[in-house]
């Protein structure tokens, strides 16, 4: 045993730290490890065990006349993270025979026994829990929509409609997204006119490219793009905030507190979601339309014949649709991404899973909302 050691006391509980050879240390407790020696001597432990690269370490406790589960509890947490910071082969002699089993390795009796019931379970079993999964998911979906219907009809009283906290959400999820909403619509509006130009030049119809540019980007690509973004920036958002207020339970210190967390959280998300979506659709149809007035004009084309051109083929009520898409989109994307984040589970990846899931539900649902608008307009001849 070299001479390197360390050597303290406090309130009739001593340790030392002994360097035995090369790689290899020795923790030598003596006295009483109950919860008021370990609060003394746990960061001078740390610190002692800090200063030497060992490879083992023995833990002596035959000394320790008196324990209690808070010294059981420093051991474990030593020996934790000996083997986590140094890899490093922990041992521990002298334990009373009461508190043996607590450090004794897991045996593999209960993993085979929940593989062998896993196996057992099969095909019916997945299938039970899956449906008894989608079923607590629809009983949650439908206990959502009904409080924010309720929170709906009565947002704009007083006690539940809280202004600044609105236009905070606004300014998130509608003025910061004006930038990215800028480029892609541009580009957009861009390709769309390039890509039609060729195919229309061998029909001597090139002027009708103002015609497709108009339609597209009012009743289709301005709503749809500009939802997509949102759901990507904004469900993903309002997902991780009320995500995280669900790890950290806020939401249950609501609701200890008599309040909903939906008319108090959600009402304000999906009100700014149905607001800033039409708005942008109206910024990103314009900037979409001038990307593609762009190529017109660079084809040949006068501004004048573009715009009347454009004029004749869009009608007020194409407008109103592409709007009313907008609207309704905006609505999907706030309230899914606030349903996911309030069923949030526990755990570190929890939250990001909530995100990436409102993300994905919120595409969907815009692409199944566009199909059932399109079907209807059809059918109503719009």
């Amino acid at each position: 045993m070299s001479e390197e050691a360390l050597s303290r006391s406090s309130s009739g509980f001593r340790f030392e730290i002994l360097r035995e050879d090369s790689g290899r240390v020795l923790l030598r407790l003596v006295g009483p490890l109950d919860a008021k020696s370990v609060s003394r001597s746990w960061k001078a432990i740390r610190r002692g065990l800090r200063r030497l690269s060992f490879r083992s370490l023995r833990i002596e406790a035959a000394g320790v006349d008196r324990w209690d589960s808070a010294g059981v509890a420093f051991l474990q947490l030593l020996r934790r993270q000996a083997e986590e910071r140094f890899q490093a082969e922990v041992a521990i002699e002298g334990l009373p025979p009461e508190w043996v089993r607590t450090f004794e390795p897991p045996t593999s009796t209960a993993g085979e026994a929940a593989g062998s019931a896993e196996e057992a379970e099969g095909l019916i079993g997945t299938i039970g829990h899956t449906a008894i999964e989608e079923v607590t998911l629809a009983g949650d979906a439908v206990a959502f929509l009904g409080g924010l219907t309720r929170g709906l009809a009565a947002a704009f009283q007083p006690r539940i409609f809280r202004p600044r906290e609105f236009f905070r959400i606004f300014e998130s999820a509608g003025v910061d997204a004006l930038p990215i909403v800028s480029l892609i619509s541009f580009l957009i509006g861009l390709v769309i006119a390039f890509e039609s130009a060729r195919p229309l030049a061998a029909f001597g119809a090139q002027i009708f490219i103002a015609n497709m540019i108009g339609l597209l980007m009012i009743r289709e690509m301005g709503p749809i793009m500009t939802a997509i973004l949102l759901a990507g920036r904004s469900g993903s958002a309002f997902a991780a905030e009320l995500g995280t207020m669900k790890v950290n339970e806020e939401l249950d210190a609501l609701r200890t507190m008599g309040v909903d967390p939906i008319r108090f959280l959600v009402i304000q998300r999906v009100i700014a979601g149905m607001i800033a979506t039409p708005l942008l659709t109206i910024y990103s149809i314009f900037v979409g339309i001038l990307g593609g007035v762009l190529v017109m004009i660079g084809l040949g084309y006068p501004l004048e014949a573009v715009y009347h051109q454009m004029d004749s083929a869009v009608r007020i009520h194409d407008i109103l649709i592409g709007v009313a898409k907008a609207a309704v989109f905006g609505l999907l994307i706030s309230a899914s991404g606030c349903f996911l984040g309030l069923r949030t589970r526990q755990g570190p990846a929890a939250v990001g899973a909530s995100a990436t899931g409102a993300v994905v539900t919120g595409i969907l649902l815009i692409i199944i909302a566009d199909a059932v608008f399109s079907l209807l307009l059809y059918l109503l001849n719009l």
